[in-house]
C-alpha cells in the first residue's frame, strides 16, 4: 500500500490522502485549500494524478476542508463512487451546492467591481459542478465494512465532531490504516463523543489543537458575557459560525442563555437558510447527538431565520442591540462578510468567534489583533470588540487527542500527524513520542510512504 499526502499537512486545510493498491487508487477525503493565498493557489494546480484514475472516494465528513474540492475533482475527470456516512451526505447536499454558488457569486462580484487580477475572474466549480458530484455519493452505514476497490476493506466509526464524522479503517492483506479524521470533544454540548480507535499499523490523525488545552471557561457564560455588555453598549454581536455545526451548537447556547434569563430579551437571527436546513437534519440522526426532538424544536426557535438576500442587507441597518449568527465561520466568505463591513467599524458592536481560526483566514486576522482587514477589496477598520471562545469547539484538544491514540489497544508501527498547522502538528508529534515511545512524524506537502 502506497500513502501519498496530499493536503492537510502544515494546515488544517486541504485533506487529501491517496491510497494505491494492487494497481487501484482510493481517495480519503478531498479537501478544499483554504486560509493563506500560497494554500488557496493549489487548488488550482494539477491534480497529483488524473482524476479520471481515481478508482474511488472516502470522506471522514462534510465539512469543505474535507469535501469542497470534490466537484473540481468530477469536473476534472473523476467517475467513481464517493462513500460515506448517510448524515454526510446529507449535509453535503447542502454545502457542496452553497460552495459552488459563493465560488460564482464571488468571482461575480469580482468582475463587476474590477478588484481581482484575473480577467475574467473564474470561479474554482459551479453550483451545477457540485450537483454532479452529489450524484456520484454513496451512502455507508457506521461500523459495516464495504470493499470500495478490490482487496481492500473500509470500516467507519464515529468520531463526534459533527453528524456523520467518522475515522476510517482501511485494511488489507492482514494490514490496518486509521486516519482519524477530525475528532470530536469527550463533553461536546450537541455531539456524542468519539469511539475509542481499534487496533492498526499506522494511524494518520489531526491536530488542531495538539498544542494546547481548550480553555475551562464555561462557553454559557463566556457567550453570555459579551452579549450582555454589548447589549449594553446598545451594540450589535455578529458571531461568524460554519453553517454545519457550529451555528446549531450557538443556537443551543442561546436557547439556554434566553431559557435561563442569562441574557437580555434581544432579537437573534440566524443569517443562513443552508443551516437553517441543516438543523432539520440534525432531527433525522439522533443517535449521533445529544438533544431531544424538543430541544432540537428549541433551538431552532431560539433564532429568527433569514432568507432572501434582501432580509439579509436590511440586518445591516439594525440599530439596536441584537445577535447576527451568519456563515463562514473564519469570516472567509458568505453572508457575514457584508456584516462585518455594517458593523465592525462601531466600537459600540462586537465580533465573536467560536472555535479555531485558520491561519490566512480573515478571523485569524481579526483574532489577532489586525486593525484592517480587507473584504471586497476594500480595508475595513475593526473598532469593535473581538471576543473568541474557544471552549466552543467541536475539536479535541491537546489532552483529548492524546486520550484517543493512547486507547490504541496495541502500539502501532507509525503515527503520522497531519490536519494541523506547524506548531501544534510538531506538538503532538513530540507529546505521542515522549508519552508511548512510538514511532511518530509530521509529513510534508506530496510526501510519500509505502506501507
Amino acid at each position: 500500500m502506497r500513502l501519498t499526502f496530499l493536503g492537510g499537512t502544515g494546515t488544517v486545510t486541504g485533506s487529501k490522502y491517496l491510497l494505491e493498491h494492487g494497481g487501484r487508487r482510493l481517495l480519503v477525503d478531498c479537501g478544499l485549500f483554504q486560509g493563506l493565498k500560497q494554500l488557496r493557489l493549489r487548488n488550482w494546480d494539477d491534480f497529483a494524478v488524473p482524476p479520471a484514475e481515481i478508482d474511488a472516494v472516502v470522506l471522514t465528513h462534510a465539512h469543505l476542508d474535507h469535501s469542497g474540492y470534490l466537484p473540481r475533482l468530477v469536473q476534472l475527470g473523476f467517475r467513481g463512487p464517493v462513500h460515506c456516512t448517510a448524515a454526510t451526505h446529507e449535509l453535503c447536499g447542502l454545502l457542496l451546492p452553497d460552495s459552488g454558488r459563493l465560488l460564482e457569486e464571488e468571482a461575480e462580484y469580482a468582475n463587476r467591481h474590477g478588484f481581482s487580477k484575473h480577467r475574467p475572474a473564474l470561479p474554482l466549480y459551479t453550483e451545477a459542478d457540485a450537483k454532479l458530484a452529489l450524484d456520484r455519493f454513496v451512502a455507508r452505514e457506521f461500523d459495516q465494512g464495504f470493499e470500495p476497490i478490490p482487496g481492500v476493506r473500509v470500516l467507519l466509526r464515529g468520531a463526534g465532531h459533527l453528524l456523520g464524522a467518522a475515522s476510517v479503517r482501511v485494511e488489507w492483506d492482514g494490514h490496518a490504516l486509521l486516519f482519524s479524521g477530525d475528532l470530536g470533544r469527550s463533553q461536546d454540548l450537541l455531539m456524542r463523543p468519539p469511539l475509542p480507535p481499534e487496533a492498526s499499523d499506522w494511524v494518520v490523525m489531526e491536530s488542531t489543537y495538539g498544542n494546547r488545552a481548550h480553555a475551562g471557561v464555561d462557553p454559557l457564560t463566556a457567550m453570555a458575557d459579551v452579549i450582555s455588555r454589548t447589549a449594553a453598549r446598545g451594540g450589535i454581536v455578529v458571531i461568524p459560525a460554519f453553517a454545519i455545526g457550529r451555528a446549531q451548537t450557538l443556537m443551543y447556547c442561546l436557547h439556554l442563555l434566553k431559557e435561563q434569563r442569562r441574557i437580555p430579551d434581544l432579537p437573534a437571527f440566524l443569517n443562513s437558510p443552508m443551516a437553517a436546513d441543516a438543523t432539520h437534519i440534525y432531527e433525522h440522526h439522533r443517535a449521533e447527538h445529544r438533544l431531544t426532538p424538543e430541544q432540537c424544536r428549541a433551538m431552532s426557535g431560539a433564532v429568527r431565520i433569514v432568507n432572501s438576500v434582501d432580509e439579509s442587507k436590511r440586518l445591516n441597518e439594525l440599530r439596536m442591540p441584537a445577535v447576527i449568527i451568519s456563515a463562514s465561520g473564519m469570516a472567509s466568505g458568505g453572508r457575514v462578510l457584508h456584516h462585518l463591513k455594517a458593523f465592525a467599524p462601531d466600537p459600540r458592536n462586537s465580533l465573536l468567534f467560536a472555535g479555531f481560526q485558520a491561519a490566512g483566514t480573515r478571523g485569524a486576522a481579526i483574532v489577532g489583533g489586525a486593525p484592517t482587514v480587507k473584504i471586497h477589496g476594500q480595508h475595513v477598520p475593526i473598532r469593535a470588540e473581538v471576543a473568541q471562545i474557544e471552549s466552543l469547539s467541536a475539536h479535541a484538544d491537546r489532552e483529548e487527542l492524546l486520550a484517543w491514540v493512547g486507547a490504541l489497544p496495541a502500539a502501532p508501527q507509525h503515527v503520522f500527524v497531519t490536519h494541523g498547522e506547524p506548531v501544534p502538528a510538531d506538538a503532538l508529534r513530540q507529546a505521542i513520542e515522549e508519552r508511548h515511545r512510538w514511532p511518530c512524524s509530521v509529513p510534508e506537502f506530496r510526501d510519500v510512504v509505502d506501507l
